[in-house]
């Protein structure tokens, strides 16, 4: 394929690029899965597409590409799986999101955790994961089997989709985030049986994952991530909007004012810290914050189909 016509589109700078269609998103994010395109041109794509930012449907485009290449992680009959997506780690605050998705196994709520961590300054979320005995994977066949048999389950991106985990290594060769980043977090390994935890950084995402995810449909939690985590910020509820597949979207209301800091939630990002403070939490000898207790509950809700 030529893929200067594509960047002739796209590569016009934010006033003057033109959008792709469906059908020619689908294709070119194909061939960016599948390794075809060269690198000259696959830098030039990734760089018009940061400065003009995906339109609708180019994101369906490319969710379709990835959606045909993506392998499958099987379900047992009962609540969808909460698939939540991990690809920044601990920063400053410790990382909660294993409290998440571990109080949801509790309730018998199936958890997939998929993602990546190539971040020097960050804390891995998969070292954390490890600490509580929630180690990764080898595929997606090993994933089901712990699904079934633990209610959760990790695995990392290359062995969901390695054409898009090779997109993401980019970025330190690169300096920029891609697009890759966006479709991370939408990936779904078993459409129609999965809640998706969507957790964005920037707020005007907020906006572009909504008008997205009414239309490509199925059930997510959208969020204001924590430090780009998937999880409700401790300090202070995000708003939570709740897609249930039918169209109707509910949204749980924020809460206002400042986030200062927890003193129950004490700033421990260390592998060691973090995972002492999730078993205190897990065990009941350090109260689980409000905002987490409320994003577990609509979860289990979504999960459930209540």
């Amino acid at each position: 394929m030529t893929y200067a016509p594509f960047i002739k589109e796209i590569g016009r700078g934010a006033k003057g690029a033109k959008p792709l269609t469906v059908d020619q998103a689908a294709s070119l994010f194909g061939d960016m899965l599948d390794g075809q395109v060269p690198d000259l041109e696959l830098g030039a794509i990734i760089l018009s597409l940061r400065i003009k930012s995906e339109s609708l449907d180019e994101l369906l485009g490319f969710k379709r590409a990835m959606d045909a290449r993506t392998a499958q992680v099987a379900v047992a009959d009962g609540p969808r799986c909460v698939v939540i997506p991990s690809y920044n780690g601990a920063r400053r605050q410790p990382n909660l999101m294993p409290l998440l998705a571990l109080l949801l196994a509790r309730e018998g709520v199936p958890v997939l955790i998929q993602g990546r961590h190539d971040f020097d300054s960050r804390v891995s979320p998969f070292d954390l994961l490890a600490a509580l005995d929630v180690p990764l994977r080898a595929d997606a066949a090993a994933a089901s089997t712990a699904l079934t048999s633990q209610k959760i389950a990790a695995l990392p991106l290359d062995a969901l989709l390695p054409g898009l985990d090779r997109l993401l290594a980019l970025r330190p060769r690169l300096g920029v985030r891609n697009s890759g980043h966006t479709l991370a977090k939408l990936l779904d390994p078993m459409p129609g049986r999965s809640v998706r935890v969507v957790a964005v950084t920037h707020p005007e995402y907020l906006l572009r994952m909504d008008e997205f995810l009414r239309v490509d449909g199925g059930c997510a939690m959208l969020m204001r991530g924590t430090e780009g985590e998937g999880y409700a910020n401790p300090r202070r509820r995000p708003a939570l909007a709740l897609y249930d597949g039918s169209g109707t979207v509910n949204t749980i209301e924020g809460e206002g004012g400042g986030a200062p800091p927890n003193p129950q939630v004490p700033d421990l990002p260390d592998v060691a810290g973090n995972a002492q403070l999730i078993r205190a939490m897990l065990d009941g000898s350090t109260p689980v914050p409000d905002p987490i207790r409320v994003q577990v509950d609509a979860l289990i809700r979504l999960a459930r189909g209540d």
